[in-house]
């Protein structure tokens, strides 16, 4: 039996909304049309909803989509906003191009999910652009879920601008499944009286590899940044953090803060790197790389789990 275009976009739909479920989403959201919410499949928009005070565009391309959001100066959009990127075949290439903006007195909340529980040679790219205007905000979280093949390669690249006033915080996690290799570029300038916040949370198995720099430049007055990194390695994965906070303005006041934990054969690298040229500015740092506390292990074995499925609960624990 031929299936029709119809039947076969209908396929990818069912098909990601399971993956979407998987992955810890809702897919009922993404077809609620009192919330905004975009759906892309490998190159396909399989569906688009757009709300008040939200302008939406997108192009479907050979190898993924670019999109460009806007959220409408003064608006404060009440729902979160549900992005769903993915590819359900085991090999194949996704590129997703964003442009963001969110004017000046505008306020909303991103929750995105990547899919990707097949993958055996996939690449999944994402290059976004966003400004956050004058005394808007973003609240971004981007969750991650693999198969357990491995078999992926995921590199988000960033660049976000914090204009006056502004906040932006940001929330990604890689912890189920086999992250592949991930590399992980994000970066930020934040001016006069702005705040960021970022925390990532990745999960490393088998041969993993994780490279990840987060860079954030104060360079307005007061403004006041948050890098938080929580990483766990096992087995043969590796690992490599760099966190950069620069204080170049008076009262800017910045954080990186690095917590890493490996066990088996796993190696980690974790390097926080402050730079400072105004005498009134102030950045901090703190790394910690070691392994699971052997008495919570030994206390949940006590209570019948393998050790294997003891460690797996403490290391979920600490990036919940």
């Amino acid at each position: 039996m031929t299936l029709t275009k119809l039947d076969m976009l209908s396929k990818d739909t069912e098909d990601m909304n399971s993956a979407y479920d998987a992955a810890g989403g809702n897919s009922e959201v993404l077809h609620n049309h009192e919330m905004s919410s975009l759906v892309v499949s490998g190159n396909k928009v399989l569906s688009a909803n757009g709300t008040e005070g939200i302008v939406l565009e997108k192009k479907e391309t050979e190898n993924g989509v670019d999109i460009k959001m806007t959220i409408q100066k003064g608006y404060k959009i009440p729902l979160p906003v549900h992005l769903c990127f993915g590819l359900i075949p085991k090999d194949g290439i996704q590129e997703i191009k964003m442009d963001f903006v969110a004017e000046e007195d505008s306020e909303v909340e991103l929750i995105a999910h990547c899919t990707f529980p097949n993958a055996v040679k996939v690449v999944h790219k994402m290059d976004a652009k966003m400004v956050i205007g004058k005394n808007a905000s973003l609240k971004y979280t981007e969750t991650h879920f693999h198969g357990p093949h491995g078999g992926i390669e995921v590199l988000p690249k960033a660049y976000v601008k914090i204009e006056e006033g502004g906040k932006y915080y940001t929330n990604f996690a890689l912890i189920s499944g086999r992250v592949g290799f991930l590399e992980f570029d994000y970066s930020v300038d934040a001016e006069k009286d702005s705040i960021c916040e970022m925390v990532t949370k990745v999960y490393g198995k088998a041969d993993d590899k994780i490279r990840i720099l987060e860079k954030i430049a104060l360079n307005g007055e007061n403004a006041r940044s948050v890098i938080k990194s929580r990483i766990a390695i096992t087995d043969n994965a590796i690992s490599e953090f760099r966190g950069i906070t620069e204080g170049h303005a008076p009262r800017a006041r910045g954080h990186v803060d690095c917590m890493e934990v490996i066990q088996g054969n796993a190696k980690a690298e974790a390097i926080p790197i402050v730079r400072v040229d105004n005498p009134l500015a102030k950045v901090t740092h703190e790394a910690a790389i070691g392994c699971v506390d052997k008495k919570e292990v030994e206390t949940l074995m006590a209570r019948g789990l393998e050790e294997d499925d003891a460690i797996d609960i403490i290391v979920k624990g600490m990036l919940a």
